[in-house]
């Protein structure tokens, strides 16, 4: 069910316009956690460094893996193929050089790898890719399926970009991620509303009431704290108590769970709006609602225009899209 669901949806992207969704791409508040440094380089390689190697001997099995080879100053192998990891980049990174993508049970009962003809594929630390539910390895294995025999493009792997960053970045900096979760939580995009005085926005504020009102009541009913609500460029302060609920929440993640709560308040400049999909309170096309709500209401305004807001809103149900889709699959129950 859930690789045929994943095929279906990529089969369905423009890969035309994913390769333009670059130029619009937000970074993670993981990588921003994590300082500069992490982000000078972050390219990571999937290949065997033997091209004879990408063969099995004819009369013997041998368990060669697939890894994920981390930033190295020496130029790659001719057999290497680029991957990034800390952004989806557009381009065809190298040929496909596998036939049958598979999905094998952990030797440990605990978790699923995704194997690449008769290898195992790893993380960047050179760890087996282990997913902890069959779902979510075999949507990864469509991500896999999917590619073309001319070329491996990562752009259309998001479902893997953010295993990957569950496995290896999120146990390292997981103190940084919530840390950075909370402190924009202030200047969160559900609390703001539109001044009443401003020609310009006559009308937004309305709207805003009402699209985020249910969302104020379910906070209210849910952490028993009402939020403050503000129309300065530079937020406002919510109680202790609310902040505090939010933190205590996140803490209580699994590191799969973190890991996409993070990708989805990095896109929605909303950690309300990614708790809220995390807790099955807004479906995908709720929150893509209120993500572009003030966008949307100036688009009404003055029109779209082409080649920009366009490929903002398609970047925006990617993003969204698949971490709500990664986040529904690595849950066990």
């Amino acid at each position: 069910m859930a690789s045929s669901m994943v095929g279906k949806t990529l089969r369905t992207l423009n890969s035309n316009v994913l390769r333009t969704l670059t130029s619009t791409r937000r970074q993670l508040s993981l990588a921003a956690a994590a300082g500069d440094s992490d982000q000078e380089k972050s390219s990571s390689t999937f290949s065997s460094d033997d091209p004879d190697q990408l063969k099995p001997a004819s009369n013997s099995y041998t368990d060669d893996d697939i890894y994920i080879k981390g930033p190295d100053k020496a130029p790659p192998s001719s057999a290497s193929v680029s991957m990034p990891i800390s952004s989806m980049t557009g381009s065809i990174v190298g040929k496909r050089f596998y036939q049958r993508v598979t999905t094998r049970e952990a030797e440990d009962g605990n978790g699923w790898h995704v194997m690449l003809d008769y290898r195992t594929l790893k993380t960047p630390s050179k760890r087996n890719l282990k997913c902890p539910t069959l779902a979510l390895a075999k949507a990864i294995a469509a991500e896999w399926e999917y590619q073309q025999t001319d070329g491996i493009r990562p752009f259309t792997m998001p479902l893997m970009k953010l295993a990957c960053t569950a496995m290896e970045r999120v146990p390292v900096v997981r103190p940084k991620i919530i840390d950075n979760l909370i402190k924009k939580f202030h200047h969160d995009l559900v609390f703001c509303r539109a001044p009443t005085d401003n020609g310009l926005a006559r009308g937004l504020r309305e709207l805003q009431v009402e699209k985020f009102g249910p969302v104020i009541k379910w906070l209210e009913s849910e952490f028993g704290y009402r939020p403050i609500l503000y129309t300065s460029f530079f937020g406002g302060k919510q109680e202790e108590g609310l902040v505090k609920a939010f933190e205590n929440l996140l803490k209580k993640t699994d590191d799969f769970e973190l890991g996409a709560i993070d990708a989805l308040a990095s896109a929605a400049h909303s950690l309300i709006i990614a708790v809220g999909i995390f807790r099955d309170r807004l479906s995908i096309e709720q929150a893509i609602e209120l993500i572009r709500l003030e966008e949307d209401f100036q688009v009404d305004q003055y029109g779209l225009v082409e080649g920009g807001h366009d490929i903002d809103i398609a970047d925006l149900r990617v993003q969204i899209s698949s971490a709500a889709l990664f986040l529904g699959l690595s849950r066990k129950h």
